[in-house]
């Protein structure tokens, strides 16, 4: 059986193994995909740290979950999302698999939140088809993945990172609706889907976009892509200092529009900064918090983001295309590693030390 190189976890809190992984006949339908990067996110450090579900017992995985590749082989003919023929050499991304039968596919159309849903860089490295991990030479692409082909002025560690930060900061936009010309957005957190949420938020029409967050260099980037006033979170400490510079800026009132794109337990802080009446976009995910509802704004919307559906692939991949020449996308991509510095890239990304890690392969 023929074998390719992987980043692997397999012990949890313990370095990751570079080692050979076998590749998989391919069933009708699916591809193999030579990764050109793949990008990192706090997902893969959650897991690499036992958490988001992550065993002992289910290990060994490869790691990774944000892939851009050439396809290097097919089984029978494909087409992409937007119905052309996929062929050999087109570089490519892939959404992940719903069931399309079960009640939140086929009734309330809500594939996202499918109970059966598969998804990469958690499945075991040790059983077909053992490449669903993005940290590795090649991977499998699935039978029912819908297809999305990189516009060729987008980079293939872009392209990565819209595998999922990216797709999922334009789901949170599409639930979110509209934004008026005279509203404010904040952004709390300054990762790659807040700074990418800027850019964004000030695309479709804020009047201005704020963010809380840190460290400094995020920072800066963010301000590069839409962000007109950050605060840095390690220079003013209490959230009674930050809500008044929220409130300095909007009139008193509080933002209109919060996007939560740090962790579950800054939900309560972010509401304290929402207007009366203002929506309120949960993506962050991870943390808990307590909430006294009784605090909450009045007649507030409070919406949740869960991952993205095929389209959102699609909307995140032409938005980088299409604006190129005004936000500076490949900043996002603040470090690049070889496959053999897995270990020093899922490090720097723990210490919130990069931006966005890529593991480039050409």
């Amino acid at each position: 059986m023929r074998t390719c190189r992987a980043a692997v976890i397999r012990k949890l809190h313990a370095p990751l193994i570079v080692e050979d992984v076998p590749i998989p006949h391919l069933d009708k339908g699916s591809l193999l995909v030579r990764i050109t990067a793949s990008t990192l996110c706090g997902t893969d450090v959650h897991r690499w740290h036992g958490g988001l579900g992550m065993k002992p017992d289910g290990l060994p995985i490869v790691t990774g979950h944000e892939p851009c590749g050439i396809v290097e082989d097919i089984c029978g003919e494909r087409t992409d999302i937007l119905g052309n023929p996929v062929k050999k050499g087109d570089r490519i991304v892939w959404s992940y698999v719903s069931c399309g039968s079960c009640y939140y596919c086929s009734v309330a159309l809500q594939p996202c939140i499918c109970p059966d849903r598969a998804s990469w860089g958690h499945n075991r490295a040790d059983q077909h088809p053992y490449l669903l991990g993005s940290v590795s030479e090649y991977m499998y692409v699935p039978p029912p993945c819908l297809i999305v082909k990189v516009p060729d002025n987008v980079s293939s560690a872009s392209a990565a990172a819209s595998a999922c930060a990216y797709r999922t900061c334009m789901h949170g936009f599409d639930r979110l609706g509209a934004i008026k010309s005279h509203e404010t957005v904040l952004i709390q957190g300054s990762g790659p889907i807040g700074i990418f949420c800027a850019a964004v938020a000030k695309d479709h029409g804020a009047k201005q976009v704020l963010m809380t967050g840190a460290p400094v260099p995020r920072l800066e980037v963010a301000k590069r892509m839409g962000a007109d006033d950050v605060i840095n979170m390690e220079d003013v400490t209490d959230p009674k200092d930050r809500r008044e510079w929220v409130r300095q800026r909007t009139g008193t009132r509080g933002a209109d529009i919060v996007f939560q794109c740090a962790s579950n337990a800054a939900v309560p802080e972010g509401l304290s900064m929402l207007r009366e009446g203002g929506r309120f976009v949960n993506i962050g995910v991870g943390g808990r918090a307590a909430i006294d509802v009784d605090a909450i704004p009045q007649q507030l919307t409070f919406l949740t983001v869960r991952s993205g559906e095929p389209r959102h692939w699609l909307q995140a991949l032409e938005f980088m295309s299409t604006r190129a020449d005004r936000y500076p996308f490949e900043e996002m991509i603040s470090s690049r590693y070889k496959l053999d510095q897995i270990n020093e890239a899922m490090n720097d990304m723990a210490s919130f030390r990069v931006v966005k890690a890529a593991i480039e392969f050409t």
